[in-house]
């Protein structure tokens, strides 16, 4: 293998961006520091870089095999015959990003076994690829099935994920050329990359457009790095330029990040994945075309993300729909999105971030996302993953091994490999120690190695030793980050305040207590530095509340709790009645700190006394125990809850069964409108509309609800299949309605209600009107009948979606 130290200097995130704000004096660039340089010894990330060496990457390759990903390439190579597989036009990009992880795991413990399963693995890609260096296997293989993404052609729309492709493609083919020398993978990117270059720009006879889903412009950058080629980096400054112009026509849209123009945003809007990527990327050009009026840009962005989008888990995205944010403050914990990816995408956009300003603000997002955000998307076991990563659950919510849209396992196996690389930074004479963990690393500061060798039991324990060893004695600067959460600031903006103060931090050279004034959130330590100086510093981790601002609606009457950068939760399988969310704890309640070797792979537990709610409004005193929220659901489904009630009118008692909770909620097929008996059958199950969650309005979607997804003037179905016969004399149905960027949910324009008699579904002899006002349950009187299943039927307003908050039966 070559040698590989110095070009992985470019690997992940580890951009060299301009400095652009006056703490930074000097004009020399930061750069972020190799993950090949520095390897964790500890026993919180170790473990996990290596289980995902050893699990995560040969379960997501084996899934990829049993899920057709491969099979794709081998037909569009003409290697095999059959059907092309996979629901997604995308699907090429889960080898793609797997093939990144797995180079980045070689570049650091090599595998033979490994290094050739990829060599199997790039040839069905190089052999799928078409002479000109097209690369997309849904759109070769004419896949018609899946025309609705891509069309009939090449680059005909602008959602058809065929750019988005490309960039992962090339951002695995540099990984795998930096970790091996080999340029098999390369010279199929460069072709496909040189083809993109042709078709798209602002010449004639050019597609005049952005990428659609972003991720390309970093590929490109990273490309431009490696082969010093300039049409790549013109090419990602043309997609960065041309977002939000509509040149050629194309409808502008939030969930393509194609809204507006970038140097006209102030607001973080559409797609949460697309946007960290898109961002991350405009940073990439901004620095390598030296264009300050896109960084400017892009901090105004920022800030509002910081400051009115950031949940506390340092996760982004709030709806389901469009996979996105929603409007300032919408931060609900039920129905969080916080997709794994978009964390993933928050980390590299905060990195880039600090690399252009040295403000220690940005890793302390990207830390919070670290800890809590991006780690709870896979399982301590490293082969069940989350796709979405709500801040609540009532059982619903479980890790899947896969989905069909698989784009979050593959991001976590090419994410995990690198963390090492957001924990030190260079520039010129000056060493920044960004994150902490028990490591040994060797970094270039100037033309002096330093050895760094870090002991610690971080994040578990605040105090961390830092031993220095300069290859010769020098001066230089070390730059100590001071995380926001050891002071007054969760995160930097006022969105989240602690309710108690830290305490103060300590830090010691050789023992000796050093003046420890800050500057954008460092502790510069500038001395003559020689072997075996020891730097200590000693943060404060004791537990601590939180709350959010009065605007964030869904954390009025409660708080969350942090310990260090470990955000934690309740959850059911440590509580008493296995219930979480008929608690409060008083937010003066005294709360144990305890680490469990034992439990879930070692973690610090919360220990305590809570108040147990019943439905009669009585309390009792219960002891609860909280873990970290980055661990919840590695036993099974249960209850689980980041933000906890401090006072009892803010608890939700565990409610008696009824009709409606006891049913099971299924879709239902639209029954044929002929003579024939109205028969349907169920297509999948649902959830939200029998939890007993009351609503404030027709737009309250803090809690489970049910939405018919991409329909629109349509006639659906929602029906209740019963465990026995109930008899039954009217219903109330709380419609849904609010605001969506890629299309509006609105009360449905009429509605009928079916029982279900034998197996025909016959239509109930309604007492009065069927209703369909917003705000208020619609309540329908019928002539009591006997059945073992309810329908409704709902005729949707013409060019509007719709759904059901909650359903009652009684």
């Amino acid at each position: 293998m070559k040698n590989i130290l110095a070009l992985l200097s470019i690997l992940i995130s580890s951009s060299s961006l301009f400095s652009v704000q006056a703490g930074n004096k000097t004009s020399e660039p930061i750069q972020s520091v190799p993950f090949t340089q520095v390897h964790f010894t500890d026993n919180f990330w170790a473990p996990r870089i290596e289980i995902n060496r050893t699990v995560s990457i040969p379960s997501a390759f084996k899934e990829c095999e049993k899920n057709g990903r491969f099979d794709n390439f081998a037909l569009a190579g003409g290697l095999i015959k059959g059907e092309h597989k996979g629901d997604f036009s995308f699907d090429d990009t889960d080898p793609y990003k797997i093939i990144e992880g797995a180079s980045y795991s070689l570049a650091v413990k090599y595998d033979k076994h490994l290094d050739a399963y990829l060599d199997s693995v790039i040839n069905l890609i190089k052999a799928a690829q078409e002479p000109d260096g097209y690369l997309t296997t849904c759109v070769t293989n004419k896949c018609e099935r899946l025309s609705g993404w891509w069309g009939h052609a090449r680059w005909e729309k602008i959602n058809s994920h065929e750019l988005y492709n490309s960039g992962h493609l090339i951002e695995a083919a540099v990984a795998h050329y930096q970790s091996t020398g080999k340029r098999t993978l390369l010279n199929v990117a460069i072709k496909n990359a040189d083809l993109i270059c042709k078709v798209f720009g602002p010449k004639e006879g050019q597609i005049h457009r952005p990428s659609g889903h972003p991720i390309v412009e970093m590929a490109l950058a990273k490309l431009y790095r490696v082969t010093g080629t300039q049409r790549y980096l013109d090419l990602a400054k043309y997609f960065v330029e041309e977002t939000g112009r509509g040149t050629d026509g194309h409808h502008l849209s939030e969930y393509s990040q194609d809204h507006m123009p970038i140097l006209k945003q102030d607001e973080i809007k559409g797609h949460a994945v697309r946007a960290g990527y898109l961002y991350s990327g405009v940073a990439d050009v901004a620095a390598l075309t030296n264009d300050t009026a896109y960084f400017h840009a892009l901090t105004r962005i920022w800030y509002n993300m910081a400051s009115k989008k950031l949940f506390i888990t340092g996760g982004i995205g709030s709806r389901a729909q469009g996979e996105g944010f929603g409007p300032n403050y919408e931060l609900n914990n039920h129905t969080a999105y916080c997709e794994t990816c978009a964390a993933i995408a928050n980390v590299y956009w905060n990195q880039r971030m600090f690399l252009a300003t040295g403000d220690a603000k940005y890793v302390d997002v990207l830390e919070r996302a670290l800890y809590n955000g991006v780690i709870s998307g896979v399982s301590l076991s490293g082969d069940t993953f989350f796709y979405d990563n709500p801040l609540e659950s009532m059982g619903q919510h479980e890790r899947q091994a896969w989905f069909g849209c698989a784009c979050c396992p593959g991001n976590i196996t090419r994410f995990m490999a690198s963390v090492p690389a957001y924990m030190y930074a260079v520039q010129g004479k000056t060493l920044y120690v960004n994150l902490y963990a028990q490591s040994a690393g060797k970094i270039k500061v100037g033309s002096n190695e330093i050895g760094l060798n870090q002991t610690s039991q971080y994040p578990w324990d605040g105090k961390i030793s830092i031993k220095v060893t300069p290859s010769v004695n020098e001066a230089f600067t070390v730059k100590l980050r001071i995380p926001g959460w050891a002071e007054n600031q969760p995160v930097p903006s006022d969105l989240y305040t602690f309710r108690t103060p830290a305490g103060k931090y300590i830090i010691k050279v050789n023992g000796k207590v050093i003046d420890s004034d800050k500057t954008m959130g460092y502790v510069a330590i500038h001395r003559q530095w020689k072997k075996g100086d020891v730097i200590e510093l000693s943060l404060p981790m004791p537990v601590r509340r939180i709350a959010a601002r009065a605007e964030v609606q869904d954390d009025l009457g409660k708080l969350a709790i942090e310990r260090g950068p470990i955000v934690y939760c309740l959850e059911g399988k440590d509580q008493n009645d296995t219930h979480v969310l008929n608690k409060y704890i008083s937010e003066n309640a005294k709360m144990d700190a305890t680490y469990q070797e034992n439990m879930l792979n070692g973690i610090v537990t919360l220990k305590g006394i809570a108040k147990e709610v019943s439905l009669n409004g009585d309390e009792k005193e219960v002891p609860f125990t909280a873990i970290p929220y980055s661990t919840w659901n590695n036993r099974g489904p249960g209850e689980m809850a980041v933000w906890i009630p401090y006072a009892a009118q803010y608890a939700h008692p565990t409610p008696a069964p009824t009709i409606a909770s006891r049913a099971q909620t299924v879709v239902m097929k639209a029954p044929i409108q002929n003579d024939a008996p109205l028969i349907s059958s169920p297509e999948e199950s649902t959830w939200g509309v029998n939890d007993q969650w009351e609503p404030k309005s027709s737009s309250d979607i803090s809690k489970p609800y049910h939405y018919w997804w991409m329909k629109r003037g349509t006639t659906e179905t929602l029906a209740y299949e019963f465990e026995k016969e109930e008899t039954i004399s009217n219903v109330e149905v709380y419609w849904l309605d609010f605001d969506q960027y890629d299309g509006n949910y609105r009360v449905p324009e009429s509605w009928k209600l079916f029982y279900k008699d034998g197996e025909e579904w016959k239509e109930v002899e309604a007492k009065g009107s069927y209703t369909t006002k917003k705000d208020c349950y619609n309540k329908l009187e019928f002539k009591t009948i006997t059945t073992k299943g309810l329908k409704i039927e709902a005729k949707l307003q013409k060019g509007e979606s719709g759904g059901v908050i909650e359903w009652k039966v009684n």
